[in-house]
């Protein structure tokens, strides 16, 4: 097989295993909505997931990217010596994401009463996220060496294994056993069953998969060498910090927003505003899985290109092109977001939080943007300016989510407004740095057009009450957009047309 086929190939089966747990999440969002009536449960576990994500970013501490680097970094020919390299890249960073993880679920587990007055959170759902988290570190390094030695089939299956354990356990802990205990009350079920314990249930059945990913992985650690290079692993931590400083830029931009409003609202509406915002916020996951298969397929291509003659100008197009896409994606996905509530939240009590959509749908539109105009950093090598840019969208999260909730008073639209400025923000840094750096031909005029037209068209069919209701103007300003597009780019799309 050639090397083309083989990318091609691991891309695909490798972005099965991404796409698919973003796919369950945004179902689950429908199962826990519809078994949890009221908002503020909703709320509690997102604050809580929300804490977990950094904390999983934490315990990898860039340990994951540095792996990758060092196990195919030799500086030998010689084959023994380059198997003996892998070797100690593989069990230094299992011993030290091992001992790490079991350091922090020492005094995790100790001062967990602590966390869980902190955080606001039942102490018992605490321990579940404790648990979680080891779980989860401890199989960091098995799944990065499933990657390194090629193998991608194992690694997709033991991720959508743990993905639809996840699902089922939630269907049948929120769904099925409290009809199996209310039909037998004197039964086996209902010995077992909690009632009014959804959030626990949600936690659990996290838990367990997990737990299952991790006894998979248990030969990993029964055959490590647990041998410890002090000067490789000091070597792979100054490698990994940049990552854990932009991991957690990340963390801030995509969900630092629901920790805030829980500590800046009022605490009797905090948890409703932040399950409101949340679940409505899933809706904006139709924009996510479109960046993410773009992204999984672009990366890739985008590198195979470097050196070629033309590659600028086809990192041009290929962007435009995703700018058309995702225009029309925006304006198709905000004018029918009142369609897809009654699927995905299909709670009245949530609904109050639907102003948000548009705004974080075209929040992750410009995130998109900014991941395909990120290509240079990462063709000239520079990718500590990637965390640069993230952590300058941090530090806008932050400040605009002070200011519109706390001094505006804007509560979750506030967090969505700034979402948007920081992922926008993000997108134009990127651009004007790489017209300095590694000047790509982009069309502007014409991406800027599509931009501006798909937003404006879909923020006035939304955000006018009449044409919100009545859907007649959105319809028509998909079709006419539609045509736009076409009238606009004929050539390229009777070429596809004639191809298929």
């Amino acid at each position: 097989m050639s090397a083309n086929k083989t990318l091609l190939k691991q891309t695909l089966i490798y972005g099965l295993a991404t796409v698919l747990p973003r796919v369950i999440s945004f179902l689950l969002v429908s199962l826990h909505t519809s078994y949890m009536p009221k908002p503020e449960m909703y709320g509690e576990i997102t604050i809580l997931l929300a804490y977990m994500i950094f904390f999983n970013v934490i315990l990898s501490y860039g340990m994951e990217t540095a792996f990758f680097r060092f196990y195919h970094k030799q500086d030998t020919k010689d084959e023994g010596l380059i198997e003996q390299n892998k070797k100690d890249v593989i069990s230094t960073a299992t011993v030290s994401i091992f001992w790490s993880t079991i350091l922090f679920l020492c005094i995790a587990l100790l001062f967990q009463k602590t966390l869980a007055g902190f955080l606001n959170v039942d102490k018992e759902y605490v321990n579940y996220a404790i648990w979680i988290l080891a779980f989860d570190a401890l199989v960091i390094i098995p799944f990065s060496k499933l990657r390194a030695e090629q193998k991608p089939i194992k690694y997709s299956v033991f991720k959508i294994s743990n993905v639809i354990i996840n699902m089922l356990l939630n269907v049948f802990l929120l769904a099925i056993i409290p009809k199996l205990a209310n039909a037998n009350p004197e039964g086996f079920w209902s010995s077992i069953y909690v009632e009014d314990y959804q959030i626990g249930y949600v936690f659990l059945a996290n838990l367990i998969a997990s737990l299952f990913t991790f006894v998979l992985f248990m030969p990993h650690y029964f055959q490590a060498n647990w041998l410890f290079n002090k000067e490789l692993w000091k070597k792979m931590l100054n490698y990994g910090w940049p990552i854990l400083f932009a991991g957690l830029a990340f963390g801030i931009n995509e969900h630092l927003d629901k920790i805030l409003l829980d500590k800046f609202l009022d605490p009797s509406i905090a948890k409703a505003a932040v399950g409101a915002y949340s679940a409505c916020y899933k809706i904006g996951l139709f924009m996510v899985l479109f960046r993410t298969a773009y992204t999984l397929g672009v990366e890739p291509f985008f590198f195979s290109q470097a050196g070629k003659e033309n590659a600028q100008q086809v990192y041009a197009t290929i962007t435009k092109y995703f700018v058309i896409l995702g225009s029309l994606i925006l304006l198709v996905v905000v004018v029918f977001a009142d369609v897809v509530k009654f699927f995905l939240v299909r709670q009245p009590e949530y609904w109050e939080a639907m102003t948000i959509v548009p705004l974080i749908v075209i929040a992750n539109f410009f995130l998109g943007i900014y991941t395909s105009l990120s290509v240079w950093y990462k063709l000239i090598d520079r990718t500590i300016i990637g965390a640069y840019i993230s952590a300058i969208g941090a530090i806008i999260t932050l400040v605009l989510n002070y200011v519109l909730i706390v001094k505006f008073n804007l509560s979750y639209v506030g967090s969505a407004i700034a979402t948007i400025c920081a992922y926008g923000s993000m997108m134009l840094i990127s651009y004007l740095l790489g017209r300095k750096r590694y000047p790509i031909p982009f069309e502007m005029r014409k991406i800027l057009t599509y931009l501006f037209v798909s937003i404006t068209l879909a923020c006035v069919s939304f955000y006018v009450k009449i044409f919100r209701d009545t859907y007649i103007f959105g319809i028509l300003a998909i079709i006419g957009f539609s045509y736009y597009i076409y009238k606009n780019e004929t050539e390229v799309i009777l070429k596809l047309i004639k191809r298929k």
